[in-house]
């Protein structure tokens, strides 16, 4: 399998419900006029506590300082892997589920925090810039490597890159058990054709800055039985939504697809407080167990909590192997 580097240098920031005013502007500009805004890469979810909006540094340029925008600190390079030309049976696991073993699991042995992003057609594994050196001596025995640089790749050689760097040999970290939430709604999967965005824009703007959403304060409930949870990504050149079924009959059914078999998604919501940054291993241990049972997932990190979404089929054996995964002592 490959590995690439793609040639984005993103951030990943924070808007609070209450300040989305000042922002609507250069979010419009973002999702429809990306030839005037010059983003590449560009993803906003919203969630129950703020719009988490990741995106590169043409992107970041378009949003202004504020009280009401938070920034983490570091710059995070997204990664993608490549195997059989990038498709995929149907019949197989897609999603997060490809790349536990292979990226996440060895990633958090070495201590490297990752933010996910799974979209439609593919999953980007964002880590730090100043991680990179422990991601390409981690992985490089599992990948070929490649960084795009202007549209080329070319490959990387661990000497190239990590100055003596040598592996952590220190046991991974005990990893915090965080609770878990499963709101009742279904959500899609889905995507359409770029170009027929103008065809959608009073649909997407409603739903994105105008739905109904928690009261001026609250604070989200663990007893919720469903949350508000909409993810929108322009990502050079290909756009994926997540939407539940209640936000999609509001778009024409034409103009959205997905794939054949028209599944419905249930979500895993993971975190009773704001996850933070820097704890590594969150992701893994909730697509690990997945994995090992080839179950399909999606996964969307925010800026306060991580989302896994599964076939909802699934979803009464997946309840019942996160808790014994997790009452399970670690290896």
């Amino acid at each position: 399998m490959d590995l690439h580097i793609l040639d984005h240098r993103l951030r990943v920031t924070s808007i609070c419900k209450n300040g989305l005013v000042n922002f609507t502007h250069p979010l419009i500009k973002l999702i429809f006029l990306r030839n005037r805004a010059r983003c590449k890469f560009f993803s906003l979810t919203e969630t129950p506590e703020n719009y988490t909006v990741v995106l590169d540094e043409e992107g970041f340029k378009e949003l202004q300082p504020s009280e009401h925008l938070l920034v983490e600190s570091s710059v995070w390079l997204p990664l993608n892997v490549v195997s059989n030309g990038n498709s995929s049976s149907s019949s197989q696991a897609v999603g997060v589920t490809k790349i536990a073993k292979s990226v996440i699991a060895p990633l958090a042995q070495q201590h490297v925090s990752v933010f996910m992003l799974s979209t439609y057609q593919t999953d980007f594994i964002l880590v730090r810039e100043k991680d990179l050196a422990v991601v390409i001596n981690t992985l490089e025995e599992e990948f070929n490597i490649y960084r795009e640089v202007g549209g080329e790749y070319s490959a990387v050689l661990s000497q190239d890159v990590c100055n003596g760097f040598q592996k952590n040999g220190k046991e991974a970290p005990q990893l915090t058990v965080h609770p878990l939430l499963i709101p009742q709604n279904q959500f899609c999967v889905m995507s359409l054709d770029p170009d027929t965005l103008p065809a959608i824009a009073t649909t997407l703007i409603d739903v994105l800055f105008y739905s109904n959403s928690p009261k001026e304060g609250a604070l989200p409930s663990q007893d919720l039985d469903c949350i508000k949870f909409f993810s929108f990504s322009l990502i050079d050149g290909y756009v994926s939504l997540v939407m539940d079924t209640e936000a999609q009959r509001q778009f024409p059914a034409d103009l959205l697809f997905t794939s054949s078999s028209r599944e419905l998604w249930r979500m895993v919501r993971i975190g009773g407080h704001p996850l933070g940054f820097d704890e590594c291993g969150i992701v893994a241990q909730i697509s690990q167990p997945l994995a090992d049972n080839n179950i399909s997932a999606y996964y969307i990190s925010t800026f306060s909590f991580d989302h896994a979404l599964v076939p909802e089929e699934d979803i009464v054996s997946v309840i019942e192997m996160l808790q014994q995964h997790r009452k399970e002592p670690a290896c």
